[in-house]
């Protein structure tokens, strides 16, 4: 059995520790949560992307007693030196640094590639990992669009590899808890979901056609999309409001909670689709809005919603994310948190599950380390004992799915008409054009 400075693929066969659903983290010291199971077979694991939440995903995988990150990947030669020397504090094995993500998916002592890169990268990258036969973790929202989000549901059936996206709230366990407290009845037949995020973020001024940086492989940076020239205030952080490469607040944030209602209110796809909103707080070259509502209407009698603010963050219910359930006898709160708290028709508290450990939502980098291992560990049963996940690809393609609609309700300025066995639009041929988009020649996806 290798030590941690040895590090060798040696685990498909091997078994885990078991994985309890609840209750075991509030008993650990920050010592021990560094080694959650305790076994030394460990997945080897490469990270790309890791300026922000890549980086602070390769420490949590790091830490985990199960895993050792090998390859840290980046177009930003900063961040790849940065992640590397804070893996160092996590691990003893000194992980290896590249430029180009698709060298890493070379070797094969890779066993899984862990996606944070910008959202037109994340379902391109999954492809390319599972055709090098490695399994993904890819974050929150699986895909950039809708059709890219079903050749990743097609492509985990083809080539039989594991892959999870990172709504890390499927495995926190008093989130799981009340979701199936709400499943069981706990306040009715629920018609009605609402979910919501807020944030005080600043304007990104107005960008200036400029050198790129010698740091920077601009053209890889781009990889699928189309060309365009490099800006001074696009990198690292205000792509997620172009919509050539970002997908906006509603799948930057909006993912989480549209998840939420569609695992509580147990929905797959909707019937109707509307999208209100803009860029109302600032005039710059942010084009997704800063303030929007989607409404999705399903044939069973439900209906769910979800309110943006990037730049008023006003909280909801006491948090600036969340979800609300209601139903025929009462309503469920799900804040940003572990959390959960029920409510009768007077609005009188029925029952209250706290939080153990502090969250913070608007934390773009780390928000809840300790509980999203347990979303970690979960992706690691499913390699090593076909452990079912708790946020497949079928799953995550639906919840990104139902953001994705919103945001083209947006775009076009009118409700869509969606076809409920398979969520495709009905009747609208300007629509489905924003179903797929172009790519850069070479990089096209292909099963």
């Amino acid at each position: 059995m290798k030590n941690k400075t040895n590090p060798r693929r040696n685990f498909i066969k091997k078994s885990s520790m078991a994985l309890v659903a609840g209750g075991i983290l509030p008993h650990f010291s920050a010592k021990s949560y560094a080694r959650i199971l305790g076994s030394n077979e460990r997945i080897l694991a490469s990270v790309m992307g890791v300026n922000s939440r890549g980086n602070a995903l390769a420490q949590n995988f790091a830490s985990q007693d199960n895993c050792d990150v090998i390859h840290i990947c980046d177009v930003d030669q900063r961040a790849i030196t940065k992640c590397i020397d804070a893996l160092k504090e996590r691990q003893t094995v000194e992980a290896k640094g590249f430029g180009d993500f698709r060298k890493s998916l070379e070797d094969k002592d890779v066993d899984a590639l862990v996606i944070a890169a910008p959202d037109h990268w994340h379902a391109p990258a999954s492809l390319l990992a599972m055709q090098a036969d490695k399994h993904v973790y890819v974050e929150k929202p699986c895909s950039h669009n809708p059709n890219e989000g079903e050749i990743l549901v097609q492509a985990a059936e083809k080539y039989g590899k594991v892959i999870q996206m990172g709504n890390q709230r499927r495995s926190w366990p008093n989130v799981i808890e009340g979701i199936n407290a709400l499943k069981a009845g706990a306040i009715g037949r629920v018609y009605f979901g609402k979910g919501w995020y807020s944030n005080n973020r600043p304007s990104i001024g107005i960008g200036k056609e400029t050198e790129v940086p010698e740091w920077l492989d601009w053209e890889l940076w781009q990889g699928p999309a189309p060309r365009k020239n490099f800006k001074d205030n696009l990198i690292h952080y205000n792509w997620h409001w172009h919509w050539h490469w970002g997908t906006g607040e509603a799948l930057n944030n909006g993912t989480h909670m549209i998840d939420l209602l569609r695992w509580g209110m147990e929905v797959d796809y909707p019937s109707k689709v509307s999208s209100n909103g803009g860029r109302y707080r600032y005039k710059d070259d942010w084009e997704t809005p800063d303030t929007q509502i989607i409404n999705l209407d399903f044939n069973n009698g439900m209906t769910m919603s979800w309110e943006g603010r990037s730049c008023n963050g006003k909280n909801i219910e006491g948090s600036s994310v969340g979800v609300l359930f209601y139903g025929e006898n009462g309503s469920m709160l799900i804040p940003g948190g572990d959390s959960y708290t029920i409510f009768d028709l007077q609005s009188k508290v029925v029952k209250e599950v706290k939080n153990t450990m502090k969250i913070d939502a608007r934390n773009k980098m780390n928000p809840a380390e300790k509980l999203d291992a347990l979303h970690i560990q979960n992706m690691f049963g499913a390699i090593k004992n076909g452990t079912t996940l708790n946020s497949d690809m079928d799953s995550g393609h639906k919840s990104t799915l139902l953001v994705q609609l919103g945001n083209i309700a947006q775009r076009m300025g009118r409700s869509l008409e969606i076809d409920s066995k398979n969520g495709h639009i009905l009747n609208d041929n300007d629509a489905q054009k924003l179903w797929g988009r172009s790519y850069e020649p070479g990089w096209e996806m292909k099963l």
